[in-house]
């Protein structure tokens, strides 16, 4: 059964903007871009060799973990009760996931924790980024973050991949390549004006931090809109 158009095509996009916003993975890219840039200051070619392989460890890992997801969601909407009730539970976890994210905006770290990387395992992971000067020591970051850090923010790609279940898993595949170049499209930006000169690492973090309550405000609310559209057919 094929899903409607009209419901797969704004609830996508929209997911895998709230998705390419949330801070997590920006900073792990900022951070890399800075330490590379520290080591090597006159190869900038290593900038755009290395933010590149992080990408795409990112990208071909969360295609694979969608089409992971899509297939649990089809074996467990085979039910007839739980085809009915998809769609509101996966609205409902839009609101919750959207709230928490609105949550950061307004204190930030309230209630006990963000929704980001743990805040136990940065310095881990500045250690761990420190050692990075090639594409090898990128790919394996990028592994990393997306087997282990991703899980934490990966809330808008659950809701994304739920929405795909009523597709074959071959119609599902360009979807879920539309998500994730969206999702990687802010990194692949940050990379290339880094790259090309027009800014530098300081400032592109230093914007990150500046505005990262606003990401998680914009993140939340899309999140809230669909989770609303989702359970009162606006869609």
């Amino acid at each position: 059964m094929v899903a409607p158009i009209s419901l797969t095509i704004p609830s996508v996009i929209g997911l895998a903007i709230a998705d390419s916003i949330n801070p997590c993975e920006l900073s792990i890219l900022t951070l890399i871009l800075v330490s590379i840039l520290t080591k090597f200051p006159r190869e900038r070619k290593k900038i755009l060799q290395i933010g590149l392989a992080f990408i795409a460890t990112m990208f071909i890992v969360y295609l694979i973990y969608g089409l992971f997801l899509v297939n649990i969601f089809k074996s467990i909407t085979q039910l007839a009760v739980a085809k009915l009730w998809i769609y509101k539970i996966f609205g409902a976890l839009g609101i919750l996931l959207g709230a928490m994210n609105i949550k950061d905006f307004f204190k930030y770290g309230s209630l006990g924790f963000v929704t980001e990387v743990p805040r136990k395992w940065r310095p881990k992971m500045k250690e761990m980024i420190a050692k990075i000067s090639s594409v090898k020591g990128a790919a394996i970051i990028g592994l990393f973050c997306a087997l282990f850090l991703t899980p934490y923010t990966i809330g808008p790609y659950i809701l994304c991949c739920g929405l795909l279940e009523p597709l074959q898993i071959a119609q599902s595949i360009p979807w879920l390549l539309l998500y994730n170049l969206i999702f990687i499209l802010p990194m692949i930006i940050i990379t290339l004006i880094i790259y090309f000169g027009f800014s530098t690492v300081d400032n592109v973090y230093g914007w990150r931090e500046k505005n990262l309550r606003i990401m998680h405000l914009i993140t939340g609310i899309i999140l809230v809109l669909i989770g609303l559209a989702l359970i009162f057919g606006w869609l």
